[in-house]
C-alpha cells in the first residue's frame, strides 16, 4: 500500500467569513516509512467563468478575455524535508483567511456561467404593490383577444434576506375566463462578459404553485417562496459577471392565455 494524504478541517459546516481562522489537520498514512522534499500547504480562492452548452457562439469569442479572477491565495511551509515514519501522522495548520488586496470573499455559489466563492449587506425593505390588467402586459401581439381580467396584490419587499421567504398577497379581483393555476417563478440571471461584449442568461431555477383551479374572486391567495439554499446566492454585481434574481408571478386561464408579471430581487445575506 502507498502512502495517502487527506485534509480535514475542523469545522464541521465548512463556512467561513473573511477574517476567520480556518484550522485542521493533514493527515499522511502510509504502512513504510517515507522520505519527503516537505509539505506545504497552498489555499486558493477564485472566480471562474465557464462555458456550458447553451454558451456556444456566444461566449468564444471573449472567453480567453475573462481570466479567473483570484481572491484568496496563502502559501505555508508545514514540515521541512525528512522522512515520515510508519502508521499515521497528523500536522496541525491553522491560519486565517484574508482576501488579496482590495478583493471580495463571495460565498461560494455554482450556477451555469459562473462559479464564485457574496458578502454581507445593508437592507432596506422595498414594497411593491401590483396591478395586472390585459392593458399593463407587456409583449401582447393581439391585446384584443385576451379575455378581461383585474389581479392585484403586493410583495412585501423585493429586497429579501437569503433565509427569509419572499412573501405578499395576490387577489383575483376579477377574470371573464376561468383559472387553471397560479405559480411563482423564480428565475437566475447571470450575465458574463468583458469589453468584448456580454451574454445574458435566464435560468428557471424553482416554481410553486400557489392556486389550482379557479379561484374565488376577492380572495386573499397568500405568496410564499423559500429560496433555494444550493440555487441561490446574494445578488452580485463585478467587473465582469453579474448574478440577479427575478420572481415571475404567473397566471394560466382557461384557453391556453399566459399571464406573467415580472419582479427584479435583490438578495442580501444578513
Amino acid at each position: 500500500m502507498g502512502t495517502s494524504l487527506d485534509i480535514k478541517i475542523k469545522r464541521a459546516n465548512k463556512v467561513y467569513h473573511s477574517g476567520e481562522m480556518l484550522s485542521g489537520v493533514v493527515v499522511i498514512s502510509g504502512k513504510d516509512s517515507t522520505q519527503h522534499q516537505g509539505v506545504t500547504l497552498t489555499v486558493e480562492g477564485t472566480v471562474n467563468l465557464q462555458l456550458s452548452a447553451k454558451s456556444v457562439g456566444v461566449f468564444e469569442a471573449f472567453y480567453n478575455s475573462v481570466k479567473p479572477i483570484q481572491i484568496i491565495n496563502s502559501t505555508s511551509e508545514m514540515v521541512k524535508p525528512g522522512k515520515f515514519p510508519s502508521g499515521k501522522t497528523e500536522i496541525p495548520f491553522e491560519f486565517p483567511l484574508h482576501v488579496k488586496g482590495n478583493k471580495v470573499l463571495y460565498e461560494t455559489y455554482h450556477g451555469v456561467f459562473v462559479n464564485i466563492q457574496p458578502q454581507k449587506g445593508k437592507l432596506t425593505p422595498s414594497p411593491v404593490d401590483f396591478t395586472i390588467t390585459p392593458e399593463t402586459l407587456q409583449n401582447v401581439k393581439e391585446r384584443v383577444l385576451l379575455p378581461k381580467f383585474l389581479i392585484r396584490g403586493h410583495l412585501n419587499s423585493t429586497n429579501c434576506v437569503i433565509t427569509q421567504p419572499l412573501t405578499g398577497e395576490l387577489v383575483v379581483e376579477s377574470s371573464e375566463a376561468a383559472i387553471k393555476s397560479i405559480e411563482l417563478q423564480l428565475v437566475r440571471v447571470e450575465t458574463c462578459g468583458c469589453a468584448e461584449g456580454y451574454a445574458r442568461d435566464a435560468t428557471e431555477i424553482q416554481n410553486i404553485q400557489i392556486a389550482d383551479g379557479d379561484v374565488c374572486r376577492s380572495l386573499s391567495v397568500p405568496i410564499y417562496m423559500v429560496f433555494p439554499r444550493l440555487f441561490t446566492c446574494p445578488t452580485l454585481e463585478t467587473t465582469n459577471f453579474k448574478v440577479e434574481f427575478e420572481v415571475n408571478i404567473v397566471v394560466l386561464l382557461h384557453g391556453d392565455h399566459l399571464i406573467t408579471e415580472n419582479f427584479p430581487l435583490k438578495l442580501c445575506r444578513m
